[in-house]
């Protein structure tokens, strides 16, 4: 807590602003460009010396900085229609668990970063090992957040570097540094899921346990539809999540946050826990959604309960 700034975390995250505006970054950005950078240095000079998380964290890196392919003098022409269907099915070669396009907007870029060009974002989940993140915050669970980061990396370079053999440019990003714009939100609107209570997206089959990539690029696209099966309506009933969480950071309603009224975790509360545990995810173990053949039932149970509120 000595390194805590004056600035509170959930001031700039814009909590109580009714006015609309980017997002403005608060963590996992180069530390010495945040208020939060002294802390978000503590965590990983802290984290003890395992061998399998040097590892794990190793793997990580080498996926980052896997080179590019050139981009190949002839570009190879399809519909939108094909190359969306071509970009899914490459992906989920690639490791990608599931795969949804957006458009890219400038509102999901953090202040002071510039909009990319590209026009469209291609979001990509990878699902964790639930048996593994069950034992949140352990190293355990720490080890397999880092895997499925080396995971999403390598997924999204995989595609890139196809699109780029097609003569498409394409760009790459994966966690966990935050890069110059927000994942969940246009992920959200590619169809992976809902926000839910705990901050984090609710996927029809994997739940609360993933993560995100996504690859930029020009080419011929159709956007996906918002999935919404329920379960913002089911976080809204449902208090699993705030009553697992320690620091008591989960919000039991919804608040204003940069002119949109939504689900948040309050930062100052949450972050402290988290350094501290050297990581957690407590809430995204417990979530209902998360368990194993538990949130498919769920969202079959919802579809039921709409059905009869429309009869």
């Amino acid at each position: 807590m000595r390194e805590w700034p004056a600035v509170s975390g959930n001031a700039i995250n814009g909590v109580g602003e009714a006015a609309v505006r980017r997002p403005s970054p608060v963590y996992w950005h180069p530390p010495e460009s945040i208020p939060h950078g002294k802390l978000q240095l503590w965590f990983y000079q802290h984290t003890p010396p395992d061998p399998a998380l040097l590892e794990a964290r190793r793997d990580r890196q080498a996926a980052v900085e896997a080179p590019l392919d050139p981009l190949a003098e002839t570009k190879v022409e399809r519909s939108a229609a094909e190359w969306s269907a071509e970009v899914k099915r490459v992906a989920l070669e690639c490791g990608a668990d599931d795969v949804g396009i957006a458009p890219m907007r400038a509102e999901y870029v953090f202040e002071g970063h510039p909009v990319p060009p590209q026009r469209w974002m291609v979001m990509i989940a990878v699902g964790h090992s639930y048996q593994e993140l069950r034992t949140a915050p352990s190293m355990r669970s720490l080890i397999d957040v880092t895997r499925q980061y080396a995971r999403g990396n390598r997924a999204a370079k995989g595609l890139a570097n196809w699109l780029r053999r097609q003569g498409h440019d394409a760009v790459p990003y994966g966690g966990p540094m935050a890069g110059s714009f927000v994942l969940i939100p246009p992920a959200i609107e590619a169809g992976l899921g809902e926000l839910g209570k705990h901050g984090s997206m609710i996927h029809r089959k994997l739940g609360a346990s993933f993560r995100l990539a996504c690859v930029l690029t020009d080419l011929p696209l159709l956007p996906d539809s918002r999935d919404d099966f329920g379960a913002d309506e089911f976080c809204a009933n449902c208090r699993v999540c705030a009553d697992a969480c320690p620091p008591d950071a989960i919000l039991k309603e919804k608040t204003m946050v940069r002119g949109e009224r939504r689900w948040y975790v309050d930062f100052d509360k949450c972050l402290p826990y988290f350094n501290e545990a050297l990581s957690c995810a407590i809430c995204l173990a417990v979530c209902p959604f998360s368990r194993p053949g538990v949130g498919e039932r769920l969202v079959d149970k919802l579809a039921r309960r709409r059905r009869r509120a429309a009869e």
